[in-house]
Order: C-alpha cells, then structure tokens, then sequence
C-alpha cells in the first residue's frame, strides 16, 4: 500500500496515540508513527506538541527515519529553538558518521534550522564537511555556507569560511565547484561591495573545465558566473566563448539561455570583421528556434528572451521569420509575443511574406489577437517604407470588412502612417469618413478627430463632423476631449470665418464647463493665443510635424544592455531591471555590457584612456534634451539637470529640431532687418558656456550664463578684425571680436570716428539668431566721440532674445550706429566654441558613438598644422574640447574628444595626427546628432590649431 494512507485520517486523539507510537520499543512503529507526524504536518496540523518525542527518535542508524526526523526539524525549529539545542548532539555525532550521505544530511539540516543560539555550534562540523573526504559532502558544506551567512554574515567572515570556499573553485569535482560557485554568487549577490568572486584567467579556466562535467544546474551557476567576468581582451572573450558554445546544444532550456547570456555578452567585445563573429551568430539561431518546440509556458519565457536579443542583434533570427508564424493551438500570450518579434524582424526582404501572414491573422476569432494584428500592420508600413502603399491597401481592404473593432484599429493606425508619410495617403479619408457613426472607443475617436482636424482643407464638411462630436462633449473621455479641442482650433486657423461660432462653443466647453485642468489649461492656451496672437497662434497650432520614429516601442539601449546581462532571469521575462521589482538591497547590482574593444566601427577604444569612471558604471548615452515646451516649439531646451547628462532614449527632438526646419515655420522665413536693412554679423554659435553650472530649461540658459570667473585661461580669442568700414556708416567704423568675461559672452567693440563732425547716441540692434544672442545692456558711449576719436567697449550678450534658425547657423545679424537708423555690417570673427560641461566619460563616449547613426559622421583634413598630439589636445583643451581618451594606432595619435556647444548639442571628434609627417595633415572625423554643425566645429577646430 502507498504513503497515502497517512493523509487520509482524522481521528481524534491522534496526538496522543501518535506519542505513543514514537515511544515505542518496535522500530518499525516508531517509523509508521514519524510517517503520520510529517503527514499532519504537511496538511497543517500543529503536532509542535510532539517535538521531544521526535527529537529522541533521531537516535537511529536507519536512513529513511533520520531523513523524516530531520525534516520535522527543519519545520518546528523555529517556533521551538530551545528544544531543537537538544538535538545539537546528535547533528554532531552524524556530521562525524562513516556514511557520506548521513553526513551530507546532518549538515544540512543544521544549514536549514535558522535559529540563531545553532550556529555557533554549526561552525566546527562544517569546517570538518568542507574538508571532507567526499565530494557529496564538499558539495553539500559549500551551499551550507550560504545558508550559514545569510543568518549570521559576521560568524562567518570570523571563521573564515569564504576562504575556504573559494578554495573549493580549484576543487577536482565538478559539482563541489558548482555549488561553490553559486555559494560565493549568492553571498555576493547580498553584499555588493564585497569582491568575493575575484575571477581571474586562471579561475575561469577552471570554471570552464568544470562545466563539462557537473550537472544541469551546476552548468546554470557556472555560467551565470562567467557571465560577470571582463575579459581582459577579444582574444580571451574569443577563447570563452568557444568552450561556452557546445552549451548551446543542451537538453536543459535554462542552461542554454544561460550560455546565450555569456555569448551575447560577450560577443561586444569581438570585432565584426572576425570570421569567428559571423560563425557565431549562426550558432545561436538553431538553439533559439529548438526552444519554441517545448511546452507553451517555455515557449513564452523564450519568446521574452528572444524579443531581447533580436532588439540588441537582429541577424541572429533575421532568416527564421517562419519559425514566428502563429499556430491556431498556441495560447493568446505565446500569440502575441510571436507577432512582436515578427514586427521586428521585419524587412523589405520578408515583408510580403509577413504582410499575407498578419492579414490573415486579422480575420482570426480572437479579438485581442486582431487588434494587435491590425497595429502590427501598420508598424511594419512605419518601419519598411517599400511596403507602405502595400500595408495602407491591406488596411482598406480590411476596413471594408465593416468589423467594427478591425475598423477602429485600423483608423489608428493609419493615423501614425499619415505622420510617417505627410502628402502621400491622405487619398483615403473619404474612406475613414465613412466609418465615423461606427467608432466607440477613444482612441479609434481621438484619431479619427485628429485625422479630420489636420486635413481640414481637404475634407469639405470638416466643420459638420466635428460639431456632430462635440454634441456629447462631457460624455467623452479625456483623450478625445483634449484632440476635439486641438482639431477645432486647427479648423478655425484653417477657415476662420465659416467656424467663428463652433471654436467659441468648444472653448466655453473646456474653461468653463470642464473639470480637468489638463483640458482647462489647453483651452485658456488657445483661448489667450487666438485673442492675442491669431498669427502666432497659427505657427504654434499648425506647426510642421516631426516625423514619428520607426520603433516607438524599443526598449532604451541602455536598459536593453542592462537586460542582456539578465537574459535567463525573472528580468529578462518582466523587460524590467530588478531593482524595479526585488525589494530590498538584494539582487539589485546594475549591470552592463562590456565596452566594444575590437571593433569594425571608426571608434577604436582608446585603451589607455583616462575614465575617470569608477567601475561598474553605466555607459550612459548623451541624450537629447527635449520637454513640453521643447516638443511644442521645437525649440532645444531641457529639463534642468545635475551632474553626468541621464541616459535617455536615443530619439532626438530639441537637438535636431534646432537646426531643423522647425524654427523656419515658427519664426518666419525671412529674417528681420533693422532700419529697413538686412544684415549679417558675426558667427557666435561656439561660445564657451559656464563652468559647472546647470543645463537650464529656457532660452536664457542655451549658453548657460549664470556664472563664472573671468576670461577662460588661454582660450583662442580672434584678433579685431574691421566689422563695418566708415565708408558705408557715415565715417563710424566698428572692428571687434569676442570674448568671455567674467562668466558672460562679450562682444568686444572698437569705434573709430572718421568723419568730420562729432558722433554721439549711439545704438545697437541685433535681429533674431538660431542662439536668440541679444545685447544684456545699452551701448554705452559715456563722452561724445571726437573726429580720429577711438574708443573701446565690451558688449555684454545675453540669450534671451528671439530664436530664429539662421543659414549659415552662426549668422549673427547686427546693426550699430548713431541714432534711428543703425548701419548694418558683417563680422568675420569665429568665437571660442564649447562648454566646459563638455568633458564627458570613456564608456559614455564609447556608448554614444556607437549610437550616433553612421550617416551622421563627417570627415576633414585640416592641412598644414604641424601639431603633435600633446600641442593639440592642449591648444583644444583651452577651448573647452576634451581628450577622453589617447591611443596609438599603426603609428599614427588617435585623440578621442567631447564638446558641448553652448546650445546643449554634443559633438564627438576622432582627430588622428601622424607623428612626422612632412605634410602635416590632420585628419577629422566628427560625429553628432545634428550633422549641419559638423561644418563650424571643423571650421573652428583649423582656426584653434592653427593660432
């Protein structure tokens, strides 16, 4: 008869005839008697009342009677630590037995029993046990000393057991180094500071001999191990990753997601030009594919782990699309995660294929599944521009279909394809018109609102449809609230006198009627724009779009290196770090990729580089500034920010958005002139801005002029050149240059009188700027100024004038002269270019580069600059660009160099001098996020190198 005859009963009295039972003189009574104990026990019955009675029944030479005593132990220790002393004696005597696997059992259970008065007498039989003759008991010691640490840390530092189990890593058996391997991860895990696994060539060798040998779980704890070791060049990363590689053909999931890890991690170090790169991103496809034949819950965590990897490394999968086709028997979740990974792996090589698949998919049953498919259709038409007119005719024909949660989808989604393509599909709104009655759900209204209030000029009866939205005002949701209120003031901007009276009606809704200050605040925006402004209002309400990105869903590229190092992990399956999830100081180390060291990318890694990082930082990306007003202006401003700049998404908006044709629809495209007269002065875009002070969020901190000391310390300063000759300003003529003083920008006049008669009044404009550059103060002459009279006078400048993009970017427009009616004139002068905030980390360096799309790289050559590397890095230092970093390469200096322009745009150089060369020609390779400035840091960095 089986055990579980000992859960069926429930006789009363049971303890009391169980008591008797355990004090039996009949061994195989006693052990029927300890069955029915864990029996209760297990179903929750309290027989804590029994505890002595058991304990005296541990005297016993009978394995499978100590093992259940041991366990009744475990359990009520606990609650009855004064009783479980008594069993001190006995767990001693069986650390000592001439059985390996008693011995093995009694260091365990005390391991288990977290009562504090055990320990101290835990400590000299796991001393015995970790020495042991026998690798079960090495092995099972080792795990005992995790146990041991998280009760009492101190004890054992004191006695010295971490040594010893580190000593247990050279040990001959496998499994013992397994278990001492996930023994000093664990503890290290609890104590991030302490440097327990101090992993050295010689360690991970053995590590990695060890792996061939011990078991499945044993293989995980080794690998996650190596996972945390930085190779000390490609050539060992290399080495690992050959001995990792037959991992990748085990049974075990978990062992191969395991060895996906380290191989992914690993492979940042190796260059892409190596044969053995592309070997191994073959290797990695097939066991990737193995793991969507288990069960579907297995199925699911790979497919999270998959979506990971094809994000970071999209050619592993890049041919197996077919392996992601959805199958009718697959659970929702499994579906949806599939048709993610579809939407990334897709190219113009596969897009019809995928195409035929989702639109199949958008006739399945399930709806959740066809909305997503729906979405995914319009994802792929965003991110394969081929495939556009191919995924806007899928969806009308599925709009045709009249299934009125496929047709609410589709809406919104050709919405974000009308933003990706602006002027190529709006030839179908006659079609989205005619589904207005059907939509119910807010977002399928809010976008079928926006589509009408963006295209009001081509739909004829734009006003009737929208009033037919605003009869229910109140009873929408916020999300269609906000997008009627912004559509109806885009129609009045559009046709103003036929819509007078449905803009007033919908502003008197949100300010007076409403509720919500989000709508409330958005109505007196517009309400104070139109009453004030009306032309402004239109730049503002009606500016151009930017463009939406192909991947709005990406995970930023700094979590996902975060993720890759959890691959295999509840991380990997949540896509969040886990210091968003573990409580406490636990398991909560960031971590990250190594930094590329070989790579095929023009940025070598400056070895001997100065990081000034401390260890284990992460290598953050220069962001892109960007806030609410930034994104409605298209202005670069950003939230204020202390310290290293955050890591953000690498989607840029201010940045771009400043040298982009953002500020041409705000501002106007002719430039304004002063006294009736256009002009062009000085190119000021690269003024240094101020030491260590904060990234501001207006205008008035693009420069970053709140403080400082003094002129910067050997900083080029252009000698005075002649602005404006006297011939075409009535006999004034102006030279100047400019500096920085006392933490501001000046502009350092000279005015020379060379008519015949005295000169006084004198005045100076500037027109608006790309920096909104504006006098700080009057152009004070204090005497009237004599015939052959010069004077000499510093101009404070501030930022807080209009913002205009100018062509080129450094125009600077001015006019200076007596009086109403200033001469206009154009300054030559190049000013010192960036800010002293430009100094930036090696790995953040390295990780920006690396983000920086390559289209974004230009190339100079700066001739006849007979500079040695220290000259140079010293000359550009006085001028606020940074070396991060200096290396030689195949004889020639490679300088690795930051600077922030004064605007908040970052810019990385590349600058490779060749030590004797007769010619003396340095090249430049710059790359930034806004490729048009890459022209004036060329120009400035010749004018610095050659002065």
């Amino acid at each position: 008869m089986t055990d579980s005859k000992y859960f069926t009963t429930t006789k009363k009295g049971e303890i009391f005839e169980l008591k008797a039972e355990l004090n039996s003189d009949k061994k195989e009574k006693k052990k029927e008697a300890v069955k029915k104990v864990i029996a209760s026990m297990t179903v929750g019955k309290d027989v804590s009342a029994l505890f002595p009675d058991v304990v005296n029944c541990m005297q016993t030479d009978n394995l499978e009677l100590k093992k259940l005593v041991y366990l009744y132990l475990m359990n009520y220790a606990k609650s009855q630590p004064d009783m479980a002393i008594m069993a001190v004696n006995t767990f001693v005597k069986d650390c000592e037995d001439p059985n390996p696997l008693i011995r093995a059992l009694a260091v365990r259970t005390m391991g288990c029993i977290r009562v504090d008065k055990i320990t101290e007498y835990l400590c000299e039989p796991l001393r015995k046990c970790l020495k042991d003759e026998d690798p079960y008991v090495r092995k099972t010691a080792a795990v005992c000393v995790a146990k041991l640490h998280d009760i009492n840390a101190q004890l054992v530092e004191d006695q010295g057991f971490l040594d010893t189990l580190k000593d247990l890593i050279s040990d001959s058996n496998p499994m013992v180094v397994a278990n001492a391997v996930a023994a000093l991860s664990e503890i290290a895990e609890s104590h991030p500071s302490s440097n327990l696994l101090d992993l050295n060539p010689q360690s991970i060798n053995k590590l990695l001999t060890a792996l061939n040998e011990c078991t499945e779980w044993g293989q995980i704890f080794i690998l996650d191990c190596l996972a945390n070791y930085m190779p000390k060049d490609d050539r060992e990363a290399q080495s690992i990753c050959e001995r990792v590689t037959p991992r990748l053909s085990h049974a075990n999931s978990a062992v191969v997601l395991s060895a996906v890890k380290v191989l992914m991690k690993f492979m940042e170090m190796l260059s892409k030009d190596l044969d053995y790169y592309g070997t191994l991103l073959k290797k990695l496809a097939p066991p990737l594919v193995t793991l969507l034949s288990a069960e579907p819950e297995l199925q699911y965590v790979a497919l999270r782990n998959i979506n990971l990897i094809v994000q970071k490394r999209p050619e592993i999968l890049k041919h197996e699309m077919k392996v992601f086709f959805v199958k009718y028997n697959d659970p929702i979740y499994v579906k949806l995660e599939k048709l993610d990974i579809m939407i990334r792996l897709a190219s113009q090589a596969n897009i019809a294929q995928v195409l035929a698949e989702l639109k199949e998919y958008a006739t399945e049953v399930d709806v959740d599944f066809v909305r997503k498919a729906v979405r995914a259709i319009g994802r792929c038409a965003i991110k394969v521009e081929q495939s556009a007119e191919r995924c806007v005719s899928t969806l009308l024909d599925l709009i045709q279909t009249k299934v009125n949660y496929v047709v609410q989808e589709a809406i919104v989604v050709i919405k974000d394809i009308f933003r990706k393509y602006p002027n190529k599909y709006e030839s179908v709104i006659a079609t989205l018109c005619e589904n207005l009655d059907s939509l119910d759900e807010p977002e399928a209204r809010a976008a079928m609102i926006w589509i009408v209030g963006e295209y009001a000029e081509r739909i004829d009866n734009a006003d009737e449809l929208l009033e037919s939205f605003l009869e229910g005002f109140h009873d929408e949701s916020t999300q269609v609230q906000l997008q009627l209120l912004t559509a109806i003031v885009k129609l009045f901007l559009k046709k103003p006198t036929e819509t007078q009276e449905l803009v007033q009606q919908v502003l008197s809704l949100a300010t007076q009627d409403s509720d919500n200050p989000d709508l409330r605040d958005r109505g007196y925006i517009y309400w104070r724009l139109l009453s004030t402004d009306p032309v402004a209002a239109k730049e503002v309400v009606l500016a151009e779009k930017p463009l939406i990105s192909e991947e709005t869903d990406l995970i930023e590229p700094t979590l996902l290196d975060e993720l890759i190092c959890y691959i295999g992990t509840l991380a990997s399956v949540y896509h969040k770090p886990p210091s968003a999830f573990v409580e406490g100081g636990r398991g909560v180390v960031h971590k990250s990729l190594p930094p590329r060291t070989a790579s095929s990318e023009s940025a070598e890694s400056p070895e001997t580089a100065p990081t000034g990082a401390p260890p284990g930082e992460q290598p953050d990306v220069i962001p892109a500034q960007g806030d609410l007003l930034g994104d409605l202006l298209n202005l670069d401003l950003g939230p204020p920010v202390s310290g290293p700049p955050l890591a953000t998404s690498s989607v840029q908006m201010g940045a771009v958005d400043l040298l982009g044709g953002g500020l041409d629809s705000l501002m106007g495209d002719e430039p304004e002139g002063i006294g009736g007269t256009n002009f062009v002065a000085p190119p000021t875009a690269a003024v240094p801005a101020n030491l260590g002070a904060p990234i501001g969020s207006g205008l008035s901190d693009l420069f970053d002029l709140t403080s400082g000391v003094g002129t910067l310390s050997g900083s080029y300063v252009a000698p005075k050149a002649v602005w404006l000759p006297a011939m075409k300003a009535k006999g004034l003529e102006i030279s100047g240059t400019f500096t920085r003083q006392v933490g501001s920008i000046s502009m350092d006049l000279q005015l020379t009188n060379k008519a015949l008669q005295v000169m006084t009044d004198f005045a100076i404009q500037f027109n608006r700027n790309s920096f909104g550059l504006a006098p700080a103060a009057p152009l004070q002459v204090h005497a009237p100024l004599s015939p052959n009279q010069t004077v000499e006078i510093s101009l404070p400048l501030s930022t807080v004038g209009s913002v205009m993009k100018m062509e080129p970017l450094n125009n600077l427009q001015v006019g200076s002269g007596q009086g109403r009616h200033p001469s206009p004139y154009s300054p030559t002068s190049r000013a010192p270019l960036g800010s002293v905030e430009g100094r930036v980390y090696r790995q953040m360096f390295l990780a920006t580069w690396k983000d920086i799309p390559n289209e974004n790289e230009a190339q100079f050559q700066i001739r006849d600059c007979p500079l040695n590397a220290e000259a140079a890095s010293s000359k550009l230092q006085s001028s606020n660009i940074f070396t991060v970093a200096k290396r030689n390469v195949e004889g020639q200096d490679m300088l690795y160099q930051s600077l922030k322009l004064t605007n908040g745009i970052w810019v990385l150089a590349e600058l490779r001098i060749q030590p004797g060369n007769p010619s003396c020609t340095v090249r430049l390779s710059l790359k930034c996020r806004a490729p048009e400035v890459s022209q004036h840091v060329y120009q400035a960095y010749e004018t610095i190198l050659k002065n």
